[in-house]
C-alpha cells in the first residue's frame, strides 16, 4: 500500500542502540568472571578474523560511565544490553558472583540517570563453558532448569527498574553456525544436534518467559530473532516453492514456536522423514504453550532470495567473514531451496543484501501472522570506517542505510504494525564475531584494530549527529 502522508512515530517510541557482553565489555577474567565458551572458542587458531578476541574488546566494562554519557549526549532513550551469564555464575550455577551483579547494578542505575531505558538481554551467546563442559550445554535438559535459575537471579535483583527484557538473542543464527556450519560452539556440523538443540533452548525460552511473570509482573519479554524474510528468485512455481520451503523452515520453525509454541507441520513432517525431528517428551507442548512473548524481538540486516534446488544440490557454502566483497558462496539444503544473490538489491562489504523494504515486509509478516507488537533490536551496516586527517569519520554510507531503514519503519506503522522502537547495531564499535574489528557498525567509533588496542578512544563519526537530530525530532526530521 502507498500512503499519502505516513503516520508519525508514536511518542512514546524508544530510540535506541544495543550491543552485546562479549563484543564490548573485556574484562574476561576480572572480578570473578568464570569463562565463557567464546573465551575459550577464540583461542582456537583459525576460528576468527586474524585470532581476535574479546579479552578486551572495547573496554566498555571499565569505561561504561563514559560510554552512556555519549548515549545521554546523544539523546538515546533506550540502550539494549545483555547480561554476561559467567560473570554472574562463574561456573553457570551454583555460588552468584556479587562483582558481577554489582556491575551491572551500576551501569543500569547510570542509563536511568540519564533518563535512558534499559533493555537487558538475557543470552546473547556467551555460555558459561563450565556448563558445556559438564553436560553439552543447550544439549542437554538439565541447561533448562540453570538457565531459568540464572535469569530468575537477574528478574529478582533488576526486575524494580528494568521493564524490556529479551530472552534469547538470535538463537537461529546462533545455532545454525554451532551445528550447521562449525563457525560458532560447540563447532560441529550436525543436523539431527541441531534440531535436538534447538528444541531444548525453546523450552529453555519457555520456562524463563514463564518465571518472569512471576517476578517482572509489570515488565514485558521476548525473544530476538535473526529475520532474513525469504523472496523467490522468480515467479516460477518451483522457485515459489523454494521459497515457501525457506520461508517455513528459516523463519516460521522459529517464530511459530515463539509465539504460538507449536512447530510449523509441514517441515516436521520433513524432518521426522530425515531422522532429524526433535525429541519431544510428556509436558514439553504443556510448557511451550507458556511461553507466549509480550513482544517479538526482530534483528534484521536483509533479506535472503531462494530459488530451486535438487536433490544432489547445493547444501554448504563459505561464508564471507573478510568484508572481500564477493566471496560469499550460496548455500541451501538440497530438495528445498538454495539461496541466490538478488539482481534487484545492492550488497554491502559482506555480501548482506541492503534491502530497507524488505524490513517493511517482515514488521507485516510478524504483524499479519502473530498479532504482536516488534521491537526491532538490531538493525545496522557493517562497513570499512575511515579516519579522516581532520579527526572526521564521514559515515555517510551508514547514515543512508538507517534513513532508508527508518522510512520503511514509518512505513509499517502506517500500515498497522505496532512498533515499540529501534535499535541501531550497534552504540559504539565492537569485536564483531568472526569479522574482528575491522567490520564496524557503530555511531562512536573506537580507535583499535585486530592487532592493537592502542588507546580506545572514543571518536563520534558524523552518524552520531544524525541520529542525534532524528531523536530529537522523533523520527520527523530523517
Amino acid at each position: 500500500m502507498i500512503h499519502q502522508q505516513p503516520d508519525a512515530f508514536p511518542e512514546t517510541f524508544l530510540w535506541g542502540s544495543a550491543s552485546a557482553a562479549y563484543q564490548v565489555e573485556g574484562a574476561w577474567n576480572q572480578d570473578g568472571k568464570g569463562p565463557s565458551v567464546w573465551d575459550v572458542f577464540t583461542k582456537i587458531p583459525g576460528k576468527t578474523f586474524k585470532g581476535t578476541n574479546g579479552d578486551i574488546a572495547v573496554d566498555h566494562y571499565h569505561r561504561y560511565k563514559e560510554d552512556v554519557a555519549l548515549m545521554a549526549e546523544m539523546g538515546l532513550k533506550a540502550y539494549r544490553f545483555s547480561v554476561s551469564w559467567p560473570r554472574i555464575f562463574p561456573n553457570g550455577k551454583g555460588e552468584i558472583n556479587e562483582a558481577g551483579l554489582a556491575f551491572y547494578d551500576d551501569l543500569i542505575n547510570e542509563l536511568i540517570s540519564h533518563n535512558i531505558e534499559p533493555v537487558l538481554t538475557l543470552y546473547h551467546w556467551d555460555m558459561p563453558q563450565a556448563l558445556m563442559d559438564e553436560y553439552g550445554g543447550f544439549e542437554s535438559r538439565r541447561m533448562i532448569e540453570d538457565f531459568n535459575q540464572y535469569c530468575v537471579a537477574l528478574y529478582k535483583r533488576f526486575g524494580d527498574r528494568v521493564k524490556y527484557w529479551v530472552s534469547l538473542n538470535e538463537q537461529n543464527y546462533n545455532f545454525n553456525h554451532g551445528f550447521i556450519t562449525a563457525m560458532h560452539p560447540p563447532g560441529v556440523k550436525d543436523r539431527k544436534r541441531f534440531y535436538e538443540a534447538n528444541h531444548i533452548a525453546f523450552l529453555a525460552n519457555a520456562k524463563v518467559i514463564e518465571s518472569f511473570r512471576k517476578y517482572v509482573p509489570d515488565g514485558k519479554i521476548g525473544p530476538s530473532f535473526a529475520y532474513s524474510p525469504a523472496y523467490p528468485l522468480t515467479s516460477h512455481p518451483e522457485d515459489i516453492t523454494a521459497f515457501e520451503n525457506a520461508e517455513e523452515f528459516m523463519n516460521n520453525w522459529w517464530l511459530d514456536m515463539y509465539c504460538w509454541g507449536t512447530y510449523p507441520q509441514i517441515p516436521f513432517r520433513y524432518l521426522e522423514e530425515k531422522g532429524w525431528a526433535p525429541t519431544i517428551e510428556p509436558g514439553d507442548m504443556e510448557l511451550l504453550a507458556k511461553g507466549k512473548p509480550d513482544f517479538v524481538g526482530v534483528n534484521y540486516y536483509q533479506t535472503i532470495t531462494y530459488e530451486r534446488n535438487p536433490l544432489d544440490g547445493v547444501s554448504e557454502g563459505e561464508m564471507n567473514t573478510t568484508g572481500q566483497k564477493g566471496s560469499n558462496q550460496e548455500t541451501g539444503m538440497p530438495g528445498l531451496f538454495k539461496t541466490k544473490k538478488n539482481p534487484n538489491l545492492e550488497t554491502s562489504n559482506w555480501d548482506w543484501t541492503i534491502d530497507p523494504t524488505g524490513l517493511r515486509i517482515g514488521l507485516r509478516r510478524i504483524t499479519s501472522r502473530y498479532q504482536l507488537p516488534v521491537f526491532i533490536t538490531e538493525n545496522g551496516l557493517g562497513e570499512f570506517d575511515k579516519v579522516e586527517k581532520d579527526g572526521s569519520i564521514q559515515d555517510e554510507y551508514r547514515i543512508d542505510y538507517l534513513r532508508s531503514h527508518l522510512e520503511q519503519c514509518r512505513q509499517a506503522i502506517s500500515d498497522g504494525v505496532d512498533l515499540i522502537g529501534y535499535c541501531s547495531w550497534s552504540f559504539t564499535d565492537l569485536l564483531s564475531w568472526l569479522n574482528g574489528y575491522q567490520k564496524r557498525y557503530g555511531f562512536v567509533y573506537i580507535n583499535r584494530d585486530e592487532e592493537n588496542e592502542n588507546d580506545l578512544r572514543r571518536i563520534k563519526k558524523k552518524s552520531f549527529y544524525w541520529y542525534q537530530n532524528v531523536i530529537k525530532t522523533n523520527g520527523e526530521n530523517l
